[in-house]
């Protein structure tokens, strides 16, 4: 930024007089038309100096040629919500002048904090000054920080003018993500020799060696020229690559949710799908978010190449300004996974029967399928839930998901998502949800 650049002028300086630099100027034209009127010379030299000094002081602003620089680092970039980030600036001065008194003033929306401001009483020629300030949100968003706002003040403080930098940052803010247990997903396969290396899935790429049938085999599978070969059934043998796919399906829908602000089940549902999708990404899955609207995240090739660092930080983008939809049904998102995925991993507030029945064709789709199934009631306090009175309809609807093949999760107001999400082993019994979810 270049102050001297601006457009300037007199009339520029005399609009920044402060409200010391009017009153001297107001104080002197009293003076001098009272020494006019009764002839005093000496209070006439008063009122000519009073109302010299601030007229002194704009010229001297409008006139100053130096140049400043201004830059913002944000740390991180990415922030959870409810922890806070750091921003820093730098203010470059450029020119061969020192400066005079600068107040730095960045602009930020009101749900980051106060207005930062900040007083350098003097930038030498050549010089820097770095300082920094704290944002938080308790709330998901993107956030625009800036512009860097500079106000100008001379060493009396008569005059101030205003300038500001163009370049702005966005912060954005993510939900929360837990660090959940390694668990063995429905889908996968443990077992030794061909096992080992690799976890196998009933959703991956091919590999053109068969093998023998096993018990649990799906049928669908069996390789027949094969089986008519090796005169025994034989069925293709399907690997988990380094990146296996997996889908996280999040019911966004108004109506399916209770609550309000962060205590939200909406809130706790998005929390779950960044939480599951971070999860996936550092176990090798290439994780893809969809949206009951039909929205898919991230943008198909975006994570070529990328490392999970990066292909979480998509998923967590998406996720930090995902809003509720208006829709009814989950129709668009059973379009989307038409085509299949290996894993698929429901996040799902309250169903009626029509979007039940969408959820039990969508488990004949994938390998394995796991629904995080939301007691919204929970959130709303209409009721509590002890372990001898369960909600019979909120019950039926596990059963009919679990007869479909789902792995039921029920998820209520207080659940810890780590415990929980341990209780997706088949194999795990100690959890303190087998016996809610009817694992």
């Amino acid at each position: 930024m270049a102050p001297g650049e601006n457009p300037s002028g007199l009339r520029a300086g005399l609009r920044g007089l402060t409200t010391r630099g009017r009153s001297f100027l107001a104080a002197g034209l009293t003076a001098s038309l009272c020494a006019y009127v009764f002839g005093q010379d000496a209070l006439l030299r008063v009122g000519v100096l009073l109302a010299a000094l601030p007229v002194a002081a704009a010229l001297l602003m409008v006139r100053t040629r130096y140049r400043v620089a201004g830059g913002r680092r944000l740390s991180p970039h990415r922030a959870p919500a409810g922890q806070e980030a750091r921003v820093h600036l730098r203010l470059d001065n450029v020119s061969r002048v020192p400066t005079g008194v600068l107040l730095l003033e960045d602009k930020v929306p009101y749900v980051l904090g106060p207005r930062p401001r900040f007083v350098l009483d003097r930038v030498e020629a050549r010089g820097h000054r770095e300082v920094s300030y704290r944002v938080r949100s308790d709330l998901r968003g993107r956030y625009p920080l800036g512009p860097l706002q500079l106000r100008l003040s001379d060493p009396f403080g008569m005059c101030e003018l205003h300038r500001s930098f163009a370049a702005s940052d966005v912060l954005t803010v993510v939900p929360q993500v837990q660090v959940l247990p390694p668990v063995r997903l429905p889908g996968e396969r443990a077992g030794h020799g061909d096992t080992s290396a690799r976890a196998l899935a009933l959703a991956g790429d091919d590999d053109v060696i068969p093998r023998e049938y096993r018990h649990g085999d799906d049928l669908r599978r069996v390789h027949w020229k094969s089986t008519a070969r090796y005169g025994e059934l034989m069925v293709r043998r399907e690997e988990q690559p380094l990146k296996a796919r997996a889908a996280v399906l999040l019911d966004t829908r108004e109506t399916a949710h209770r609550g309000s602000g962060p205590a939200s089940s909406f809130e706790w549902a998005v929390g779950c799908a960044a939480s599951v999708g971070t999860h996936l990404v550092g176990r090798g899955y290439r994780t893809r978010l969809i949206t009951d609207t039909g929205l898919t995240a991230p943008a198909p090739g975006s994570t070529v190449g990328a490392t999970p660092a990066e292909a979480s930080g998509l998923l967590l983008d998406e996720l930090a300004v995902v809003e509720h939809s208006d829709g009814g049904g989950l129709g668009r998102a059973e379009e989307v996974l038409r085509g299949g995925e290996g894993l698929l991993v429901a996040v799902v507030g309250a169903l009626d029967d029509e979007q039940l029945e969408r959820l039990t064709r969508l488990r004949r789709r994938a390998a394995g399928a796991v629904v995080v199934l939301l007691d919204t009631a929970t959130w709303a306090g209409l009721r509590h839930i002890l372990p001898n009175e369960p909600d019979e309809a909120f019950a039926e609807q596990q059963r009919v998901l679990r007869r479909a093949g789902w792995t039921v999760l029920a998820a209520r107001a207080g659940d810890s998502l780590p415990e929980l999400w341990r209780s997706a082993d088949p194999t795990d019994q100690s959890s303190p949800y087998r016996d809610e979810v009817g694992a």
